[in-house]
């Protein structure tokens, strides 16, 4: 397998994508504090199923500038990044997965542009409606949310101790290390932070969106991720007009992709077959 960066000029940004693989596209798209590089377990499977693999760094990002304005992060600029990287390689549709930041990048994208979205996959992230009816222990859950809101005391805390409270995000090994060293650039943890600190104050806004989406939607959640509960996942059924899909993975942390790849693969490519995303009846998921 054959990988390449492309350098492309996106919405006045210089976007670093990663491509790899011919056929239909599938865009994967992160979240905080990653790059591309958090799907590099998925990447070798989709192409040897026959999908062409673009994996951008979203804005801020490893090798896309990081503009310095805080309102530069808005979730609804990232979503025209995205549209934008597809209208100039010539892709009308493609199949999305999303995750963390990521995932709501999708959710935007299925509300505002369903024409352009072939099947849409939500790793840990349900839809902002869903996220935000979830309650009290959702709101207890998200809580770090406002320690990272705090300009400068947050990147202090999170670079102290050569980034010792983020390398306990994970389990797996090996990631820490990509973040230390993408976040260690002048202006990247701040760039990272921004994404929180653009739209948390707007999060009522973003969650008031209750229109179903027109999408195949495929949700997916892991039993230890401290951040997001199962409900989030569960109640997006609700706002998913053309079927929604729900898996469970035991096990893994919220970097599902990298802690349960093998799982998370098989689902990908199961759904991504044809006929595979059929609707859950509204209450049948809870018995999953």
């Amino acid at each position: 397998m054959k990988e390449q960066f492309l350098q492309v000029s996106v919405n006045g940004l210089r976007m670093q994508v990663m491509s790899a693989g011919q056929g239909p596209a599938v865009l994967l798209l992160h979240g905080f504090p990653d790059t591309h590089i958090v799907w590099r377990k998925q990447i070798a499977p989709l192409v040897n199923a026959g999908y062409r693999v673009l994996a951008p760094d979203l804005r801020g990002y490893g090798g896309t500038d990081a503009p310095g304005a805080v309102s530069a992060y808005r979730v609804e600029y990232v979503r025209d990044d995205v549209l934008g990287l597809m209208d100039l390689l010539g892709i009308e549709r493609a199949r999305v997965v999303g995750h963390d930041w990521g995932a709501l990048v999708g959710w935007q994208l299925c509300m505002d542009a369903p024409g352009r979205v072939e099947q849409y996959v939500a790793l840990s992230v349900g839809h902002p409606a869903a996220f935000a009816g979830a309650g009290l222990m959702q709101k207890l859950r998200s809580s770090y949310m406002l320690w990272f809101m705090l300009p400068g005391l947050a990147e202090a805390s999170l670079r102290a101790g050569d980034f010792f409270a983020l390398r306990r995000f994970t389990s797996e090994p090996t990631q820490a290390g990509y973040w230390r060293q993408g976040l260690r650039e002048p202006g990247r943890l701040t760039a990272a932070l921004n994404y929180y600190r653009a739209n948390l104050p707007r999060g009522l806004t973003l969650g008031s969106r209750r229109e179903p989406v027109p999408v195949p939607v495929m949700g997916v959640w892991s039993s230890l991720d401290p951040a997001l509960g199962e409900e989030q996942m569960l109640d997006s059924r609700e706002y998913v007009a053309d079927g929604f899909r729900y898996e469970r993975i035991d096990g893994a942390d919220h970097w599902l992709q990298l802690t349960a790849p093998d799982q998370v693969n098989r689902l990908l490519l199961d759904f991504f077959t044809p006929g595979a995303a059929q609707p859950v009846p509204p209450r049948a998921a809870e018995a999953l």
